[in-house]
C-alpha cells in the first residue's frame, strides 16, 4: 500500500515546519506555513523584482531651470536659442529673460532714423549746392574787402604779415554788435581762432564745458561747421569751398551735435 502523503515542510529553511494546509505564495510560488505566508515574512524575492521594475517604469521629469521655479515637465522643452531646459509656462524667449534675446528697435525709432536720414542727405545736397554757387561771388567780395579790413581789424599785432589772415566775423545773433573785423593766425586752429574771437569780442566761452552750447566758427556759403582741430590753413586751401582772406565768417552758439547754421543770409544782412 502506498505511502500517504500529508502536508508539505515550510519553505523558509530555518523554519521548515509541516504544514498540513500550507500556503502557496503567488509571488515566489513558494510552500508557506501559516506563519511565513506573507510575502513580506518569507523575503519573497518576486517582490523585489516588482520594486525594482516599478521604480525603473516611473516617469522621469524634466525640471525648469528659471530661477526659483519648480515646474516640471513629463517631456523635455529645451529652447532653440540658449538650449536650457524650461516648464511649458517659461518656454518662450521672453518669459525666461533669454540671454541669446535680442531686442527688436521699436519701428518709431526706425522711421525717425530713416526721416533724419533723408533730412541729412537733403542738407548735405543744398551745401553742395550753396558751394558751388557761392565760391566765385564769395572770392570776388573778398578781394574788395581785404583792404578795408587791413585798416581796421583787430588782433595780434605781433603776428607776421604774411601769417595774418583777415575775416569780417559776424557775431552770434543777439550781440550788441553784428560783426567785428578781425585778422588771424593761418597756423592757429579753428578752436584757438574761436577762443581769440571770443575774448576780441568779450563774447561768453564755455566750450571747456561738455553740456553747455560751444561757440563755433561757421562758413558763410554753407553753413557748415568748422571743425576744431582743423587749421584755417586748411580751409583757406581747400579746393571746393574755400575761406578767403578778407571774407566772411560766423560765430555762433551751437549743440554739440549741430554740423551746420540754417539760414546763413540772415547774418550777412
Amino acid at each position: 500500500m502506498a505511502e500517504l502523503s500529508l502536508g508539505q515542510h515550510c519553505g523558509v529553511a530555518h523554519c521548515s515546519q509541516l504544514d498540513f494546509l500550507p500556503f502557496v505564495c503567488d509571488g515566489c510560488s513558494g510552500v508557506f506555513c501559516l506563519q511565513h505566508r506573507s510575502r513580506d515574512s518569507h523575503g519573497c524575492s518576486e517582490v523585489n523584482i516588482k520594486s525594482e521594475n516599478v521604480k525603473s517604469d516611473q516617469p522621469r521629469s524634466y525640471p525648469c531651470t528659471y530661477k526659483d521655479c519648480t515646474g516640471k515637465e513629463l517631456l523635455p522643452v529645451v529652447c532653440l536659442y540658449c538650449e536650457k531646459q524650461f516648464c511649458l509656462r517659461h518656454r518662450h524667449q521672453s518669459d525666461h529673460e533669454c540671454e541669446k534675446l535680442e531686442t527688436p528697435k521699436p519701428r518709431m525709432a526706425a522711421t525717425q532714423q530713416l526721416v533724419k536720414d533723408i533730412i541729412d542727405s537733403k542738407k548735405r545736397e543744398e551745401v553742395r549746392s550753396k558751394k558751388q554757387k557761392g565760391a566765385k561771388s564769395s572770392e570776388t567780395a573778398a578781394k574788395v574787402a581785404l583792404m578795408k579790413l587791413k585798416m581796421h581789424a583787430c588782433g595780434d599785432k605781433s603776428l607776421p604779415q604774411t601769417e595774418r589772415i583777415y575775416f569780417q566775423v559776424f557775431l552770434p545773433k543777439g550781440s550788441k554788435e553784428k560783426s567785428k573785423p578781425m585778422f588771424f593766425c593761418s597756423q592757429w586752429s579753428i578752436g584757438k581762432a574761436v577762443d581769440f574771437a571770443a575774448s576780441v569780442a568779450s563774447l561768453k566761452n564755455d566750450n571747456n564745458k561738455s553740456t553747455a552750447k560751444k561757440l563755433r566758427l561757421c562758413h558763410t556759403v554753407s553753413g557748415e561747421v568748422l571743425p576744431f582741430d582743423h587749421t584755417l590753413e586748411t580751409w583757406i586751401a581747400d579746393k571746393e569751398c574755400p575761406l578767403y582772406n578778407g571774407g566772411n565768417i560766423i560765430l555762433e552758439y551751437l549743440d554739440n551735435e549741430d554740423q551746420f547754421i540754417e539760414d546763413t543770409v540772415s547774418y550777412l544782412e
